[in-house]
Protein backbone atom coordinates (compact mmCIF):
# COMPACT_ATOMS: atom_id res chain seq x y z
CA UNK A 1 0.00 0.00 0.00
CA UNK A 2 2.80 2.42 0.95
CA UNK A 3 4.72 1.57 -2.22
CA UNK A 4 1.62 2.16 -4.34
CA UNK A 5 1.06 5.52 -2.65
CA UNK A 6 4.68 6.57 -3.29
CA UNK A 7 4.38 5.55 -6.94
CA UNK A 8 1.21 7.61 -7.23
CA UNK A 9 2.93 10.64 -5.69
CA UNK A 10 5.92 10.29 -8.01
CA UNK A 11 3.65 10.02 -11.04
CA UNK A 12 1.68 13.07 -9.94
CA UNK A 13 4.87 15.05 -9.37
CA UNK A 14 6.16 13.94 -12.78
CA UNK A 15 2.95 15.20 -14.44
CA UNK A 16 3.28 18.55 -12.68
CA UNK A 17 6.92 18.86 -13.73
CA UNK A 18 6.00 18.03 -17.34
CA UNK A 19 3.29 20.70 -17.16
CA UNK A 20 5.83 23.23 -15.88
CA UNK A 21 8.18 22.47 -18.77
CA UNK A 22 5.33 22.71 -21.30
CA UNK A 23 4.33 26.08 -19.85
CA UNK A 24 7.94 27.28 -20.04
CA UNK A 25 8.08 26.17 -23.70
CA UNK A 26 4.95 28.17 -24.56
CA UNK A 27 6.39 31.21 -22.79
CA UNK A 28 9.64 30.91 -24.77
CA UNK A 29 7.74 30.58 -28.04
CA UNK A 30 5.62 33.65 -27.29
CA UNK A 31 8.66 35.77 -26.42
CA UNK A 32 11.09 34.67 -29.15
CA UNK A 33 8.60 34.42 -32.02
CA UNK A 34 6.48 37.49 -31.31
CA UNK A 35 7.83 39.88 -28.66
CA UNK A 36 11.57 40.09 -29.34
CA UNK A 37 11.33 40.23 -33.19
CA UNK A 38 8.93 43.18 -32.86
CA UNK A 39 11.32 45.08 -30.59
CA UNK A 40 8.88 44.92 -27.64
CA UNK A 41 9.53 44.34 -23.95
CA UNK A 42 7.72 41.88 -21.70
CA UNK A 43 6.47 42.72 -18.23
CA UNK A 44 8.18 42.13 -14.90
CA UNK A 45 11.80 41.29 -14.24
CA UNK A 46 12.15 39.59 -17.63
CA UNK A 47 11.33 42.95 -19.24
CA UNK A 48 14.06 44.59 -17.17
CA UNK A 49 16.48 41.86 -18.33
CA UNK A 50 15.56 42.64 -21.95
CA UNK A 51 16.27 46.33 -21.38
CA UNK A 52 19.68 45.39 -19.89
CA UNK A 53 20.29 43.20 -22.95
CA UNK A 54 19.49 46.08 -25.28
CA UNK A 55 21.80 48.45 -23.39
CA UNK A 56 24.64 45.92 -23.51
CA UNK A 57 24.23 45.18 -27.22
CA UNK A 58 23.16 48.51 -28.76
CA UNK A 59 24.76 51.04 -26.42
CA UNK A 60 27.88 49.22 -25.19
CA UNK A 61 28.23 47.20 -28.45
CA UNK A 62 29.07 43.90 -26.74
CA UNK A 63 29.47 41.13 -29.37
CA UNK A 64 26.60 38.72 -28.63
CA UNK A 65 25.65 38.58 -32.31
CA UNK A 66 22.25 36.87 -32.76
CA UNK A 67 22.23 35.24 -29.30
CA UNK A 68 19.66 36.75 -26.93
CA UNK A 69 21.22 36.90 -23.44
CA UNK A 70 18.05 38.16 -21.72
CA UNK A 71 17.23 34.63 -20.50
CA UNK A 72 20.72 34.21 -19.04
CA UNK A 73 20.46 37.55 -17.24
CA UNK A 74 17.06 36.51 -15.91
CA UNK A 75 18.48 33.26 -14.53
CA UNK A 76 21.36 35.07 -12.83
CA UNK A 77 18.97 37.55 -11.20
CA UNK A 78 16.86 34.64 -9.92
CA UNK A 79 19.75 32.89 -8.16
CA UNK A 80 19.66 35.08 -5.00
CA UNK A 81 15.84 34.95 -5.12
CA UNK A 82 16.05 31.15 -5.02
CA UNK A 83 18.23 31.25 -1.92
CA UNK A 84 15.74 33.55 -0.18
CA UNK A 85 12.75 31.43 -1.21
CA UNK A 86 14.15 27.98 -0.35
CA UNK A 87 13.32 27.99 3.35
CA UNK A 88 10.14 30.09 3.12
CA UNK A 89 8.03 28.84 0.24
CA UNK A 90 8.35 25.09 0.58
CA UNK A 91 10.70 22.62 -1.04
CA UNK A 92 8.22 21.41 -3.67
CA UNK A 93 7.41 24.93 -4.82
CA UNK A 94 11.12 25.78 -4.84
CA UNK A 95 11.98 22.65 -6.83
CA UNK A 96 9.31 23.24 -9.44
CA UNK A 97 10.25 26.90 -9.77
CA UNK A 98 13.92 25.98 -10.22
CA UNK A 99 12.99 23.49 -12.97
CA UNK A 100 10.67 26.05 -14.60
CA UNK A 101 13.16 28.94 -14.64
CA UNK A 102 15.90 26.62 -15.93
CA UNK A 103 13.58 25.41 -18.71
CA UNK A 104 12.60 29.00 -19.54
CA UNK A 105 16.24 30.00 -19.83
CA UNK A 106 17.04 27.04 -22.11
CA UNK A 107 14.03 27.64 -24.36
CA UNK A 108 14.77 31.36 -24.65
CA UNK A 109 18.34 30.45 -25.62
CA UNK A 110 17.59 27.72 -28.19
CA UNK A 111 14.35 28.90 -29.82
CA UNK A 112 15.41 31.02 -32.81
CA UNK A 113 14.28 34.65 -32.80
CA UNK A 114 12.18 34.62 -35.93
CA UNK A 115 9.18 36.87 -36.66
CA UNK A 116 5.90 35.04 -37.33
CA UNK A 117 3.87 38.20 -38.01
CA UNK A 118 4.93 41.60 -39.30
CA UNK A 119 2.24 43.68 -37.61
CA UNK A 120 3.20 44.97 -34.13
CA UNK A 121 -0.37 44.84 -32.81
CA UNK A 122 -0.77 41.23 -33.91
CA UNK A 123 2.54 40.41 -32.23
CA UNK A 124 1.28 42.02 -28.99
CA UNK A 125 -1.96 40.05 -28.97
CA UNK A 126 -0.73 36.64 -30.15
CA UNK A 127 2.52 36.84 -28.18
CA UNK A 128 0.62 37.88 -25.05
CA UNK A 129 -1.82 35.00 -25.40
CA UNK A 130 0.84 32.33 -26.05
CA UNK A 131 3.25 33.40 -23.30
CA UNK A 132 0.39 34.18 -20.86
CA UNK A 133 -1.17 30.74 -21.33
CA UNK A 134 2.27 29.21 -20.73
CA UNK A 135 2.74 31.03 -17.44
CA UNK A 136 -0.85 30.24 -16.43
CA UNK A 137 -0.18 26.53 -16.96
CA UNK A 138 2.96 26.47 -14.84
CA UNK A 139 1.19 28.41 -12.07
CA UNK A 140 -1.58 25.80 -12.08
CA UNK A 141 1.09 23.15 -11.70
CA UNK A 142 2.15 24.75 -8.40
CA UNK A 143 5.22 26.47 -9.82
CA UNK A 144 6.15 29.98 -10.91
CA UNK A 145 8.36 31.77 -13.39
CA UNK A 146 10.48 33.15 -10.56
CA UNK A 147 11.27 36.85 -10.40
CA UNK A 148 8.48 39.15 -9.28
CA UNK A 149 6.12 36.28 -8.43
CA UNK A 150 8.48 34.89 -5.79
CA UNK A 151 9.39 38.35 -4.50
CA UNK A 152 5.69 39.15 -4.15
CA UNK A 153 4.98 36.03 -2.09
CA UNK A 154 8.01 36.69 0.13
CA UNK A 155 6.79 40.24 0.76
CA UNK A 156 3.32 38.91 1.63
CA UNK A 157 4.95 36.78 4.33
CA UNK A 158 6.64 39.92 5.67
CA UNK A 159 3.71 42.31 5.40
CA UNK A 160 0.17 41.15 4.73
CA UNK A 161 -1.02 44.12 2.68
CA UNK A 162 1.48 43.32 -0.09
CA UNK A 163 0.33 41.33 -3.09
CA UNK A 164 1.96 39.79 -6.16
CA UNK A 165 -0.07 42.21 -8.28
CA UNK A 166 1.27 45.26 -6.43
CA UNK A 167 4.85 44.06 -6.82
CA UNK A 168 4.37 43.45 -10.55
CA UNK A 169 2.75 46.88 -10.93
CA UNK A 170 5.69 48.62 -9.24
CA UNK A 171 8.23 46.75 -11.38
CA UNK A 172 6.29 47.47 -14.58
CA UNK A 173 6.05 51.18 -13.80
CA UNK A 174 9.82 51.32 -13.38
CA UNK A 175 10.34 49.21 -16.51
CA UNK A 176 8.17 51.28 -18.84
CA UNK A 177 9.54 54.53 -17.44
CA UNK A 178 13.01 53.29 -18.43
CA UNK A 179 11.68 52.25 -21.86
CA UNK A 180 10.19 55.71 -22.34
CA UNK A 181 13.55 57.26 -21.54
CA UNK A 182 15.63 54.87 -23.69
CA UNK A 183 13.29 54.18 -26.61
CA UNK A 184 10.30 55.73 -28.35
CA UNK A 185 6.71 56.12 -27.19
CA UNK A 186 5.42 53.60 -29.74
CA UNK A 187 7.59 50.84 -28.27
CA UNK A 188 6.27 51.63 -24.78
CA UNK A 189 2.63 51.64 -25.90
CA UNK A 190 2.88 48.31 -27.72
CA UNK A 191 4.77 46.78 -24.78
CA UNK A 192 2.00 47.89 -22.40
CA UNK A 193 -0.61 46.34 -24.71
CA UNK A 194 1.36 43.10 -24.69
CA UNK A 195 1.58 43.17 -20.88
CA UNK A 196 -2.20 43.67 -20.61
CA UNK A 197 -3.01 40.75 -22.94
CA UNK A 198 -0.39 38.61 -21.17
CA UNK A 199 -1.98 39.29 -17.76
CA UNK A 200 -5.51 38.49 -19.00
CA UNK A 201 -4.29 35.22 -20.55
CA UNK A 202 -2.66 34.20 -17.27
CA UNK A 203 -5.87 34.91 -15.35
CA UNK A 204 -7.96 32.89 -17.80
CA UNK A 205 -5.79 29.82 -17.20
CA UNK A 206 -4.94 30.34 -13.54
CA UNK A 207 -7.19 32.28 -11.19
CA UNK A 208 -5.00 33.28 -8.27
CA UNK A 209 -6.10 32.78 -4.67
CA UNK A 210 -9.61 31.43 -5.07
CA UNK A 211 -10.34 31.05 -1.38
CA UNK A 212 -11.70 27.68 -0.30
CA UNK A 213 -12.97 26.36 3.02
CA UNK A 214 -12.72 22.64 3.70
CA UNK A 215 -14.41 20.58 6.41
CA UNK A 216 -12.88 17.17 7.08
CA UNK A 217 -14.99 14.81 9.22
CA UNK A 218 -13.15 11.69 10.35
CA UNK A 219 -13.32 9.06 13.08
CA UNK A 220 -9.58 8.33 13.19
CA UNK A 221 -7.02 10.07 15.36
CA UNK A 222 -5.95 13.23 13.54
CA UNK A 223 -2.60 14.19 15.11
CA UNK A 224 -0.45 12.79 12.29
CA UNK A 225 -2.85 14.09 9.64
CA UNK A 226 -2.75 17.57 11.17
CA UNK A 227 1.04 17.54 11.32
CA UNK A 228 1.32 16.63 7.62
CA UNK A 229 -1.18 19.36 6.65
CA UNK A 230 0.91 21.88 8.62
CA UNK A 231 4.18 20.72 7.03
CA UNK A 232 2.99 20.17 3.45
CA UNK A 233 0.46 23.00 3.02
CA UNK A 234 1.50 25.46 5.72
CA UNK A 235 -2.16 25.97 6.64
CA UNK A 236 -3.71 26.37 10.07
CA UNK A 237 -6.45 24.06 11.33
CA UNK A 238 -9.41 24.62 13.62
CA UNK A 239 -10.71 21.38 15.11
CA UNK A 240 -13.52 20.23 17.33
CA UNK A 241 -15.23 17.01 18.40
CA UNK A 242 -18.61 16.09 16.98
CA UNK A 243 -21.36 13.51 17.45
CA UNK A 244 -23.10 11.75 14.57
CA UNK A 245 -26.86 12.34 14.80
CA UNK A 246 -27.64 8.97 13.20
CA UNK A 247 -24.97 6.68 14.65
CA UNK A 248 -24.09 8.66 17.78
CA UNK A 249 -20.44 7.88 17.02
CA UNK A 250 -17.81 10.41 18.09
CA UNK A 251 -15.77 11.99 15.31
CA UNK A 252 -13.37 14.91 14.66
CA UNK A 253 -14.04 17.92 12.46
CA UNK A 254 -11.09 19.79 10.91
CA UNK A 255 -11.71 23.21 9.39
CA UNK A 256 -9.05 24.49 6.95
CA UNK A 257 -8.87 27.64 4.80
CA UNK A 258 -6.72 27.25 1.70
CA UNK A 259 -6.52 28.09 -2.00
CA UNK A 260 -8.29 26.20 -4.76
CA UNK A 261 -5.11 24.63 -6.09
CA UNK A 262 -4.21 23.13 -2.71
CA UNK A 263 -7.45 21.15 -2.42
CA UNK A 264 -6.20 18.07 -4.30
CA UNK A 265 -3.11 17.97 -2.08
CA UNK A 266 -5.29 18.24 1.04
CA UNK A 267 -7.53 15.39 -0.16
CA UNK A 268 -4.49 13.19 -0.81
CA UNK A 269 -3.23 13.78 2.73
CA UNK A 270 -6.63 13.06 4.29
CA UNK A 271 -7.17 9.89 2.22
CA UNK A 272 -3.76 8.66 3.30
CA UNK A 273 -4.93 8.50 6.92
CA UNK A 274 -8.65 7.88 6.44
CA UNK A 275 -9.98 6.65 3.07
CA UNK A 276 -13.53 7.03 4.40
CA UNK A 277 -13.23 10.62 5.66
CA UNK A 278 -16.07 12.99 4.72
CA UNK A 279 -14.70 16.10 2.98
CA UNK A 280 -16.82 19.18 2.24
CA UNK A 281 -15.32 21.96 0.08
CA UNK A 282 -16.80 25.41 -0.57
CA UNK A 283 -15.14 27.71 -3.14
CA UNK A 284 -15.08 31.47 -3.48
CA UNK A 285 -15.52 32.33 0.19
CA UNK A 286 -14.54 35.77 1.50
CA UNK A 287 -11.70 35.85 4.01
CA UNK A 288 -10.45 38.63 6.25
CA UNK A 289 -7.64 38.55 8.78
CA UNK A 290 -4.42 36.56 8.91
CA UNK A 291 -4.88 34.43 5.79
CA UNK A 292 -1.80 33.58 3.75
CA UNK A 293 -2.05 34.30 0.03
CA UNK A 294 -0.06 32.04 -2.27
CA UNK A 295 0.67 31.77 -5.98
Amino acid sequence: MERKRLQGELMKEGEKTAGCIAGALLYGLGVNLFVVPSGLYTAGIMGICQVIRTVLVEYLHLPFHDFDIAGIIYYLINIPIFFLAYTRLGKKFFGRTLVTVTAMTLFLAVIPIHPIVDDAMAACVVGGIVSGVGVGILLRMGSSGGGADVIGVLLIRWKKDFSVGKVNLAINLALYAACLFLFDVETVIYSIIYAAVYSVAIDKVHVQNINVEAHVITKVKTEDMEKEIFNELGRGITKWSSLGAYTYDMSHVLYIMLSKYEVSHLKAIVRKYDPYAFIVVNEGVSVEGNFLKKL
